[in-house]
């Protein structure tokens, strides 16, 4: 059975309003369906997603969908702009939804991320893009997804304000070729995961 991959897209920009981080996650969604992995993207300020650390809020609630995505795919990359330094309050938003899924098990009482690999991308045009990686890493962690090394990537400008991703060419050779390297990476712990699983937490 091939793989499959969702990408959540934490942009604040609305569809269809040109995402600096969708162009970069493209990069590593190519080389995914390269290797074989099928992949949905999930732009998330599209839809109704209240505060909350429950996976369904009812009252038209989208989150549950997003959830179904999240327990249908093998891969996850998680993608998000940075502003004031941090990931963007859409990327908060989704890390609080996810808290659920740590008292959620599977039929073998696993947490339901285990087995599961997730990578991150960054964009910004100032610096933060290692401060956002770490804490999005430190939190899809305690999820329970498995964050393989060097699983991520970033574009920035670099300090100070300046053109976005989309605006200039700078950085973007080695940025692409990390995103290229992030995928086969996701793909192989993936893999060896599907071969030989995490086993329930020991009581």
């Amino acid at each position: 059975m091939a793989m499959r991959a969702v990408v959540l897209n934490c942009t604040l920009k609305k569809s269809p309003a040109e995402s600096n981080t969708e162009m970069l996650a493209s990069v590593v969604i190519t080389e995914l369906e390269k290797l074989g992995v099928a992949v949905e993207q999930v732009r998330l300020v599209d839809l109704d997603l209240p505060p909350g650390v429950d996976t369904d809020l009812g009252g038209g609630d989208q989150w549950p969908a997003v959830h179904d995505k999240l327990l249908s795919s093998e891969i996850l990359v998680f993608a998000t702009p940075t502003w004031v330094g941090r990931p963007s309050s859409v990327a908060q938003r989704a890390l609080e939804r996810m808290d659920a899924m740590i008292s959620e098990t599977d039929d073998e009482e696993r947490p339901v991320a285990y087995n599961r690999v997730a990578g991150v991308v960054v964009t910004g045009n100032e610096d933060g893009a290692h401060h956002v990686i770490s804490e999005i890493c430190g939190g899809l962690g305690d999820i329970g997804y498995t964050v393989p090394g060097q699983a991520w990537t970033y574009w920035n400008r670099g300090p100070g304000p300046g053109p976005s991703y989309a605006d200039t060419d700078e950085g973007k050779d080695w940025s692409h070729s990390t995103g290229r390297a992030m995928a086969g990476n996701l793909v192989a712990v993936a893999a060896a995961l599907r071969d030989q699983p995490i086993p329930p937490p020991r009581s």
